[in-house]
């Protein structure tokens, strides 16, 4: 896979913009459903952003964080997903042993 920020140095891993590699595909404008999955991640990041536990800029440079395969293979709730919980990690507001509880218990 290329890595995308070794194209330009000054360039961020999830700036595509004038990335050769994405300028040929094409942009879907449609609007898309929601699935329930991203309205519960929506509305836990609008909680945390209420409870001053997380705010907008976090979770944009925890998204911005993502090394470059997982970016590119998540999608978009997925990576706000990813970013809500490393940033709960890391301000200890939950451990990885709560979440692997949490996560054991959803099956």
């Amino acid at each position: 896979m290329t890595d995308l920020a070794s194209d330009d140095p000054r360039r961020a891993m999830h700036d595509m913009g004038g990335v050769m590699k994405f300028m040929c595909e094409p942009v879907d404008v449609e609007a898309h459903a929601l699935t329930a999955f991203d309205r519960e991640v929506d509305a836990l990041r609008q909680i945390l952003g209420m409870k001053k536990v997380m705010g907008v800029d976090e979770l944009r440079r925890g998204i911005e964080a993502i090394p470059e395969a997982d970016y590119l293979r998540l999608g978009y709730y997925q990576r706000w997903i990813r970013s809500i919980t490393d940033n709960l990690l890391r301000k200890g507001v939950v451990s990885e042993a709560e979440l692997r509880a949490a996560l054991e218990q959803a099956k």
